[in-house]
């Protein structure tokens, strides 16, 4: 069993933000393998699927993305899944916009869910993968701004579409390695 956990930060206010990129691109796999939202666990929006042949838990937590480790932390425990067997989408503005990057292990890399997760979990050994949004073009605004800025029309569909792909069949290579 697998934990699939999508970050971003609960409320409509921020629904389409580019810091919820990892909750838009878990929900659209979700939708694509017809996995079943089941309501709130564990502090968060929780369900069910086979995704990609494998047997799988979706998380997204509903606390704010600098606690995230708590829900997290409690699904990992309450179905025992060791860290290595989760993988985390989130948003990443190191990452030039459109481009997906896959990591195990390592530093948090500046943003705060990961940090979270880290320091809730114990470990940094586990799966993300990264959803590029670039850092913001205008000069002087601050990261925090760009984060939870609106998406564009065409940020959306960039990741809704050809960000999903990509992520999906990264997904499907940590599926695979791990099977081997």
């Amino acid at each position: 069993m697998k934990l699939l956990v999508g970050l971003g930060n609960p409320g409509s206010q921020y629904e389409r933000t580019r810091h919820n990129a990892g909750f838009i691109v878990l929900d659209e796999l979700a939708l694509a393998h017809k996995a079943q939202w089941q309501g709130e666990k564990f502090g968060g929006r929780f369900g069910r699927g086979n995704i990609l042949g494998e047997t799988c838990l979706l998380l997204e937590p509903l606390t704010f993305m600098n606690v995230s480790g708590r829900s997290v932390a409690q699904a990992l425990s309450f179905y025992k899944i060791p860290p290595e067997r989760m993988i985390v989408f989130h948003d990443d503005i190191d990452v030039p916009p459109g481009i997906v990057k896959t990591r195990f292990g390592g530093s948090p890399g500046g943003h705060n869910g990961i940090r979270s997760i880290i320091e809730t979990i114990g470990t940094d050994q586990f799966h993300r993968i990264k959803l590029g949004l670039g850092k913001s073009s205008v000069p002087g605004m601050e990261t925090t701004g760009w984060v939870l800025g609106s998406l564009s029309e065409a940020e959306m569909a960039s990741l809704k579409g050809q960000m999903f792909n990509d992520a999906a069949l990264r997904l499907q290579n940590i599926f695979k390695a791990q099977a081997s």
